[in-house]
């Protein structure tokens, strides 16, 4: 896969790091790739992503990899506060209510085993928006396949293995140490955690939500060596 390279000028240099270690997956939340592109290309909204996959699988670069995008906004994983200085991010085109097509996903299962690969990014360092930004963004929401990039060990998943202890700050501890920012109130990062891990919960603090998060942060726990610029 050789991606169409359509450069934006939203870019600006890492700061305090030379090689990204997260890579962090949004929708684009508009009705076609190309108002996509032209937004992320436009100097004056100074949003920008490495690359935009479009429903019909075709890759446009944006961004070079060495250089910093601006896509994560106000964000944190673990103890980085500058998400943009320590990621690649890939914007994928979708209204946010749309399935995602089958060429897109199997486009970005490619992207992403070649990013992995080159820069040493572990499954559990694919993350999307909302987890990094819990409160402020959704995307790309629960219709993404999280299984699926899981089974082909490009992200992480989590099953109920045993009922966990139902409390609330034990939950949060074990979010916490899976790299989510506990700071944020309870209401805000439960959701934003079962948006990706428990879409169908609702209401009350579950076992099943307690028993995910444990056994995120039993298999993986967040790498703190990755210091905060």
């Amino acid at each position: 896969m050789i991606p169409t390279w359509w450069q934006s000028p939203n870019f600006s240099e890492r700061k305090g790091v030379l090689n990204p270690s997260l890579i962090i997956i949004h929708y684009t939340a508009m009705h076609d790739t190309e108002s996509a592109q032209r937004a992320l290309c436009n100097p004056e909204t100074e949003v920008s992503s490495h690359y935009l996959i479009s429903a019909d699988g075709a890759v446009i670069q944006l961004v070079e990899e060495r250089h910093r995008a601006w896509h994560a906004g106000i964000s944190s994983w673990g103890n980085i506060s500058d998400v943009n200085s320590h990621s690649i991010g890939i914007e994928l085109a979708n209204d946010g209510f749309l399935p995602f097509s089958a060429k897109l996903m199997e486009s970005l299962e490619h992207l992403l085993g070649i990013i992995s690969k080159r820069w040493n990014i572990p499954a559990s360092r694919v993350l999307v928006h909302s987890d990094v930004s819990p409160g402020c963004k959704i995307d790309p929401g629960v219709s993404f396949d999280w299984r699926r990039l899981a089974l082909n060990g490009l992200a992480v998943w989590a099953e109920q293995k045993k009922d966990g202890v139902l409390e609330e700050n034990e939950l949060m501890r074990n979010l916490g140490v899976f790299g989510y920012n506990t700071e944020v109130d309870f209401g805000i990062l439960i959701a934003a955690f079962r948006l990706r891990f428990n879409p169908t919960e609702i209401g009350e603090l579950s076992f099943k939500d307690c028993s995910l998060a444990t056994q995120l942060a039993l298999e993986h726990p967040v790498d703190l060596s990755k210091v905060s610029t």
